[in-house]
């Protein structure tokens, strides 16, 4: 799944609306030196985004304005270019995240961000940074 340009690199895509959450997301998993963090400011520029580079992962915020995250994971889910992408709910009700298809997993807000790399390879089942395992 790597992507043109960027051989050797993984990119996970973020997307929230609080831009102070994409920042500190953005240095904790770009202290992987093989992860480049996109961001988005809402779903509609995740969505397109997301069509664009096409991430291996994307942690996606669940309340945000213009589109929220349940409207964009479904968007996500209809594209065949993003349909198989992995996405991981970011929120501060994690609780109501358990019944929602279409998601890989789920980080609670308020996060550690020296942890949130882990948290997301455990999620996900691969190293951030290598290839992603089916």
């Amino acid at each position: 799944m790597q992507r043109d340009g960027w051989e050797g690199v993984t990119g996970v895509l973020v997307v929230d609306d609080q831009e102070d959450i994409r920042e500190v997301v953005r240095m904790s998993l770009e202290s992987l030196r093989e992860v480049r963090v996109f961001t988005a400011c809402n779903g509609v520029e995740g969505v397109q985004l997301a069509r664009t580079v096409r991430p291996v992962a994307i942690l996606l915020d669940w309340s945000m304005p213009e589109m929220d995250g349940p409207t964009a994971l479904r968007t996500l889910r209809q594209q065949g270019e993003t349909r198989d992408i992995p996405v991981v709910a970011l929120t501060a009700r994690p609780d109501e995240m358990k019944s929602v298809d279409g998601l890989r997993g789920v980080i609670a807000k308020p996060f550690d961000a020296a942890l949130l790399p882990a948290q997301m390879e455990e999620i996900l089942g691969w190293p951030l940074g290598s290839e992603p395992r089916a």
